[in-house]
């Protein structure tokens, strides 16, 4: 109040309040500004705290997948499947489901590929069924399964899954399998349309999985 009283005597009162409004103003722009920043900062701790993953987990974070290779206060560091370098704000990490599939003790890869109507389906539901059982690192106390999907615009949509054993390195399994089931149906004369899709998945063993 004396420091008030003394301002207002020799007149710099008014410009007291507005230097005093001026700091308000700073301090909302300055909030808004660094707001991602801040909530970047503190999901960076929440993970270290939380210990969903950690370094070398294979995870998918906001449609990214990759190895983690650093955890920082602002970003986490994957390398993905080809070698890129990705940086993702952690806040990201806590704005929308992500998966640590090096967490889950199998993982289980799905495969959609497309043959064309005319084809002997059953036949190549034989031939891919033998070399994916015949495939080395499947879990071959899990069921494969080959199944038609649906049959559309000239094609039959077929659905490959099976089980990784623990500890596969899942680009080679995909690869060989791609590999033998194209392989395969070229021998056996079945036309094949390019692979439309191929995702892996985290799944629990469940009693209706463990029948070959």
């Amino acid at each position: 109040m004396g420091t008030f009283i003394s301002l207002e005597i020799m007149g710099f009162s008014g410009f007291f309040m507005k230097f005093l409004g001026s700091l308000g103003v700073a301090g909302v722009i300055a909030g808004v500004a660094l707001k991602d920043l801040v909530s970047s900062i503190f999901s960076g701790m929440l993970v270290g705290i939380d210990k969903a993953f950690k370094i070398g987990d294979y995870v998918t974070i906001g449609g990214n997948s990759g190895t983690v290779q650093d955890i920082g206060l602002l970003t986490t560091k994957l390398i993905t499947d080809d070698g890129k370098k990705v940086y993702i704000p952690n806040q990201v990490i806590f704005n929308s489901p992500f998966f640590n599939i090096t967490a889950s003790p199998q993982r289980k890869i799905y495969l959609d590929f497309e043959i064309p109507i005319g084809e002997d389906i059953n036949k190549a539901r034989i031939a891919i069924l033998e070399e994916i059982k015949n495939l080395e690192h499947v879990d071959r106390k899990d069921a494969v399964t080959v199944v038609f999907t649906s049959a559309t615009q000239g094609v039959f949509k077929i659905q490959v899954n099976f089980w990784l054993e623990v500890g596969a390195d899942m680009a080679s399994v995909k690869s060989a399998a791609i590999m033998r089931i194209n392989d395969r149906l070229n021998k056996e004369d079945i036309k094949m349309v390019t692979p439309t899709s191929i995702n892996i998945t985290n799944v629990e063993q469940s009693p209706e999985n463990k029948e070959l």
